[in-house]
């Protein structure tokens, strides 16, 4: 019952076909990820080029010992999540299986790339969620699960989202939480209409669109499971709890991406965005 999303989604089924592949690179651009957490340690992409704690930029990228992502907000290395909901989002798209702790991800085998966009009182910049996004492309991420968003366009983010697309890199993101049609009252960056970018709503235990998600015919590509959803807290490495919102129901979809890309590391994202949506059940 704890992990319904998991069930909705047919994980279980997926699992005999795959469990992920550690080769595979999904970023979490968002409050960052308690990258000490019992269920996340051993899931944690590894910046190869940094050597630990030494003080230095030894990748001249412009962040000090940054070997799990980086921190935008604060500009610097650690991106260690001192708000809960990025390190929720990173429990859905890859807990470790089998460790003998209470949950589990989509993607068993999957490295999480923690980029902290978004600062410890839930607000965020477009600018560092640029910085983010550029960063976690030019460092081998080939999806980024954004589960946020705003009614206002921005140029320089659709350009990175687009320039995302063009090396390769799945974008799926969250619809919002007004309950809106978004054909009508567009929201962003799950509205760019970029041939890369997933939009995810949410949907409940019974499988119905929640009252609250956004939906849009045109805007929004798909639903997952967004309500009551189980996964790792930032309050310590050994916790959990329960949150609601598209912001849940986006690293389901991120975590799914990341079973095809390890069935198949050289699909493009239009492929992949295509037998994604192929592959809902309509209801």
């Amino acid at each position: 019952g704890e992990l319904w999303g998991l069930h909705n989604i047919d994980a279980v089924r997926a699992w005999n076909l795959s469990i992920g592949s550690s080769d595979v690179v999904v970023a979490v651009i968002d409050t960052g990820v308690r990258y000490t957490h019992q269920d996340l340690k051993n899931q944690m992409w590894v910046n190869t080029d940094e050597v630990a704690n030494n003080g230095k930029d030894d990748d001249n990228d412009g962040f000090v010992d940054n070997i799990f992502g980086m921190d935008a907000v604060n500009d610097d290395g650690d991106p260690m999540d001192d708000n809960g909901h990025g390190t929720h989002c990173a429990g859905t798209i890859g807990a470790e299986a089998n460790n003998g702790h209470p949950h589990v991800g989509v993607a068993w085998k999957v490295r999480l790339m923690a980029c902290k966009s978004i600062s410890d009182f839930g607000t965020g910049t477009t600018s560092d969620a640029v910085k983010c996004i550029d960063w976690a492309v030019s460092n081998g991420a080939q999806v980024l699960s954004l589960s946020w968003g705003s009614s206002s366009e921005n140029k320089s983010l659709l350009s990175a989202l687009k320039n995302a697309g063009k090396n390769g890199v799945l974008v799926v993101a969250a619809a919002g939480n007004s309950g809106e049609n978004t054909d009508e009252s567009p929201h962003y960056p799950s509205g760019y209409e970029l041939d890369n970018i997933i939009s995810v709503g949410a949907i409940n235990e019974n499988g119905r669109l929640t009252s609250w998600s956004n939906y849009g015919s045109k805007s929004v590509d798909l639903a997952a499971p967004g309500d009551g959803i189980y996964s790792t807290s930032s309050e310590s490495d050994t916790g959990y709890l329960v949150l609601s919102g598209t912001s849940m129901a986006c690293p389901h979809v991120s975590g799914v991406a990341a079973l095809m890309l390890a069935q198949n590391k050289k699909i493009a994202p239009t492929a992949l965005k295509a037998l994604l949506i192929r592959s809902v059940s309509p209801a």
